[in-house]
């Protein structure tokens, strides 16, 4: 499984660093089983995934695979949808529930 981290992803990593190895824990568990960890999102954020870190933190992510079965691709549009192959995990976003679906 290829995992890339976006910038804004990495840069919550080092500003909430309190939880940084529960963050890679976490990670871990979702590369192993991307589908059976998170929880498939609505709306603005079709085609992610969110799964908790603690109480009231959670990691958006996205697995290429399933994106682009469901057709949500076209909704997602990554810039760099057609270099990447299917067997490929985007860690996004991580922080508080609120400020991380505002974005």
């Amino acid at each position: 499984m290829e995992t890339k981290f976006e910038t804004a992803f990495l840069k919550s990593v080092k500003k909430h660093a309190s939880i940084k190895k529960r963050v890679q824990k976490k990670v871990h568990m979702i590369i192993e089983n991307p589908i059976a960890m998170g929880e498939p999102l609505k709306r603005n954020w079709q085609g992610f995934y969110s799964c908790p870190v603690k109480r009231n933190f959670i990691i958006i992510y996205l697995y290429c695979a399933v994106c682009r079965k469901k057709g949500d691709n076209a909704i997602v549009a990554c810039s760099d949808c057609r270099d990447t192959s299917d067997d490929t995990l985007k860690f996004v976003l991580l922080g508080p529930y609120d400020d991380a679906y505002e974005i």
